[in-house]
């Protein structure tokens, strides 16, 4: 089976259309950047000011102030992964760890949510645009083939518009990586943020548990 012809005519097409191509997925792209730096925005978090108010009222006023305290900062999502493990303290350590690995992990899913169509968009884009480019040059130098002696007029032209492609790609890749970066970056500093929280828990409750053992002896 012969399939040149049939490249052929998908060659003869041109570029055009992997223009409109790059310039939806570019679309998607930037409402999905729009997205998540909103997304951010709205679960941003003083986290010096959130933890020493913790503390304070942690060991002053007890779980349940606490407790509610952290309920006026629900909107971060490493204040509902401590939130989680709060609910677990009557299942000691190990149930509360559970808990804040459970809770991490929707939380992971929560904010990386669409970016991995940021970063196959970042890989790919360029690619994309290359195929265009050959598309449109391919089909150029059809064009001379049927029609020879109109000389390197008849492809000049088509070959610079099929260049274009290519550059679209980039275009389209590089704010796509940016934002991915910027993103997995930020996903990790509110997952590291969960260790300072969840430590000024865990010392509570082990000198709790240690004034009890001392209070039964």
């Amino acid at each position: 089976m012969n399939l040149t012809p049939l490249f052929m005519k998908v060659a003869l097409l041109g570029a055009e259309w992997v223009l409109w191509l790059l310039l939806i997925l570019s679309a998607v792209s930037i409402t999905i950047a729009v997205e998540k730096a909103l997304f951010f925005y709205k679960a941003r978090l003083n986290l010096l000011d959130v933890s020493r108010q913790f503390q304070k009222i942690l060991y002053s006023e007890g779980p349940q102030e606490a407790r509610a305290f952290l309920g006026r900062h629900a909107q971060s999502p490493q204040v509902r992964v401590v939130l989680a493990a709060m609910d677990e303290t009557d299942g000691g350590k190990e149930a509360m760890e559970n808990a804040i690995t459970a809770q991490q992990t929707m939380e992971r899913a929560r904010m990386e949510r669409y970016l991995g169509f940021l970063s196959t968009l970042g890989n790919n884009a360029p690619f994309i645009g290359l195929f265009g480019t050959v598309l449109g040059i391919m089909g150029a130098f059809y064009k001379l083939h049927v029609n020879i002696v109109g000389g390197t007029s008849v492809v000049m032209k088509d070959i610079s518009e099929a260049l274009v492609a290519t550059a679209a790609g980039l275009f389209v890749a590089i704010p796509a990586v940016i934002f991915n970066n910027i993103f997995r970056q930020r996903v990790r500093r509110v997952l590291g943020d969960v260790s300072i929280l969840s430590s000024i828990l865990f010392n509570y409750t082990a000198a709790q548990a240690g004034k009890k053992e001392i209070t039964v002896d």
